[in-house]
């Protein structure tokens, strides 16, 4: 029962995941939002949101943080090189291309994340990780070009952002350390969150951004905040105590393809067959990596 609950529930967070890339590109296209703006406010509604989450269920994590000056030194470098820059960057991926695409690109970030651990560990990657590596790249290249090297159907910065992304998301997984095994994940990403918001929002004056009051913007916003980050953080951390970190990591890869699913049948998006085939390029990698995990255990 657990297993099947785990299993719907993890799903859940993935497509809610993809709709939520699907919601920033819909501000992006109808009103002309800034991903800086955008990015900060949605960190900063979030870490509060999670901040009271943590307060509620387990205050004591939430102080215990701040009495480890090492550890609250690593928070703050989370906050801005994990969670601000793996925002910020999505979305300006997102604003420079489009949500499908986005989020592919986004899931090279593990691909990076195992290079830096053979790196580390001075050993070359298994047969394995040396397949994801070639099919991240070769995904890569069909998305930019498809296939054809004098072409570039991603714009430049489409794909500079997407890639800068999944490093993002690299520096977002390996930055933490031992931090939410000891302090908790809400504890961490809330305060990570918050203090990432608050740094931006002050540092780009987002308060002087032009206010969009449209309610379809304002809907879309709170997608994003509650859907997208809030309730899909909660989600997934309920499954992965139910079916386990390798499961939920591979249920929860149905992110690219929801996103792609809805950009389509939403948003109106064309996604050509070339997209396709750069997609499941990129999408194997996750599965490589999640079975040598898995193996690994």
């Amino acid at each position: 029962m657990n297993n099947k609950k785990g299993s719907i529930i993890t799903l859940a967070a993935g497509i809610m995941w993809g709709f939520s890339g699907c919601c920033g590109q819909y501000i992006f296209d109808n009103f002309n939002a800034d991903p800086v703006y955008l990015s900060s406010y949605r960190m900063v509604f979030a870490g509060i949101i999670l901040i009271i989450i943590g307060i509620v269920k387990s205050p004591d994590r939430m102080t215990a943080i701040w009495h480890d000056k090492k550890a609250v030194l690593r928070l703050f470098i989370y906050a801005w090189l994990g969670v601000t820059f793996n925002m910020y960057t999505y979305l300006c991926a997102i604003a420079h291309s489009n949500s499908g695409t986005a989020t592919i690109l986004l899931y090279i970030g593990p691909v990076l994340v195992m290079i830096f651990s053979c790196f580390t560990a001075r050993k070359l990657p298994s047969r394995k990780e040396f397949v994801a590596i070639i099919m991240a790249v070769l995904g890569t290249f069909i998305l930019a070009t498809h296939g054809d090297i004098h072409t570039m159907v991603l714009t430049p910065l489409g794909l500079m952002w997407g890639l800068l992304s999944a490093f993002a998301l690299a520096c977002y997984t390996l930055i933490p350390g031992d931090l939410p095994d000891r302090f908790g994940a809400v504890t961490v990403t809330g305060y990570g969150m918050i203090i990432g918001g608050i740094s931006t929002f002050i540092g780009t004056r987002a308060w002087n951004a032009p206010m969009i009051h449209d309610p379809k913007c304002i809907a879309a916003f709170a997608a994003m905040v509650i859907i997208g980050t809030v309730l899909t953080f909660t989600l997934y951390l309920l499954g992965i105590k139910l079916i386990g970190p390798v499961k939920a990591s591979m249920l929860a890869s149905v992110e690219p393809v929801s996103a792609t699913v809805i950009m389509v049948v939403w948003l109106k998006e064309s996604f050509q067959f070339l997209d396709f085939v750069g997609f499941m390029c990129i999408f194997v990698t996750v599965f490589l990596l999640t079975k040598k995990e898995e193996a690994a255990e």
